[in-house]
């Protein structure tokens, strides 16, 4: 099909900036160019890979899996060529928020002693899963399960505690635990990249009335301790994310959250396996909540039960539901 880098890197930047003007400006070329470009691209494949309107370019469902491969392959590239003068690069894990709580120093300290020889370079992302598919990271540390079309692998490592977060003037931050029923009167923040937390969480006709969505943890911490809402979220984000505005809490009424590590079907780094192996090891025995062939993975965003893989098992995804 005479496939060149050169429209590679065109569709990959049409995908991530959404306009013709904005890829343009990321490669650096002109914008009659780079249409030229993304036309000779789809003449030779056959197949149309972005939509075109008024306002926005969307990839086709081909142009997105292209779109995905397309970063692979030029990350792939872009190793190749740095590990040729560089030597081998690092590691790459990315998490949202928070990674695995008070356990993250324990799995990197003892992986940087037992393996000097592979660095590890731990990334805060807005959405692990897209840069997992896109080869920009080779393992990630998810509270939701992807999406299950195959691309990637996940394992559990083990189960940990809803938690309120609440201003620490509330009336309630100076109980033991909440319950969800309590929550309910207050506004609830949502984060758009953490998504653990949706009204589903709480049963039908007792759900809180008004929710909005904030962008990052910074925001969410502060919308909490200046008192205008309440939030949920993982056990890991009190431990860190402290805030001397917000009192974290257990909530007694709401499933655990299962955290899993995942992976590409197809592994871009050669001491993955290595890596996910360690953590397995070092979770099973450090983790207040491991999880079990008997125990139920939570949903993120609402009620969604079935079996929880055990912590030993590679296993592909399971589709989340809405």
């Amino acid at each position: 099909m005479n496939v060149e880098l050169r429209h590679l890197r065109a569709l990959a930047a049409i995908g991530d900036e959404g306009t013709i003007t904005g890829a343009a400006a990321a490669l650096h070329v002109s914008q009659p160019a780079l249409s030229r470009t993304l036309e000779q691209l789809e003449s030779r494949l056959g197949t149309s890979l972005v939509e075109r309107t008024t306002r926005r370019l969307r990839l086709t469902p081909a142009g997105r899996r292209l779109y995905e491969h397309a970063h692979r392959i030029l990350t792939q590239l872009d190793d190749a060529l740095t590990e040729a003068t560089a030597g081998p690069r690092a590691l790459r894990v990315g998490f949202v928020w928070a990674a695995l709580g008070r356990h993250t120093v324990p799995v990197l300290r003892e992986w940087r002693q037992a393996r000097p020889d592979v660095p590890v370079e731990v990334h805060r992302l807005a959405d692990p899963e897209a840069e997992l598919r896109r080869g920009t990271v080779d393992l990630a540390f998810l509270r939701t399960l992807p999406a299950d079309d195959g691309a990637l692998h996940t394992v559990a490592l083990y189960q940990e505690r809803r938690m309120a977060a609440l201003c620490e003037s509330d009336p309630l931050a100076g109980a033991d635990a909440v319950g969800l029923a309590d929550l309910a009167h207050h506004p609830i923040a949502l984060c758009a990249t953490a998504c653990t937390t949706s009204t589903e969480l709480w049963p039908a006709g007792r759900r809180p009335r008004h929710t909005f969505e904030v962008a990052n943890v910074d925001e969410w911490l502060t919308a909490i301790a200046t008192g205008e809402a309440a939030g949920v979220t993982a056990e890991a984000t009190g431990h860190s994310h402290p805030h001397p505005g917000v009192r974290y809490l257990p909530i007694t009424d709401a499933g655990p959250l299962t955290v899993l590590l995942a992976r590409p079907h197809t592994v871009t780094h050669p001491a993955t396996a290595a890596f996910a192996d360690h953590a397995r090891r070092i979770l099973r025995g450090a983790a207040g909540a491991p999880v079990t062939d008997a125990a139920t993975a939570p949903p993120a965003d609402g009620p969604r039960t079935g079996a929880t893989p055990p912590s030993d098992a590679l296993v592909p995804p399971v589709s989340p539901i809405a």
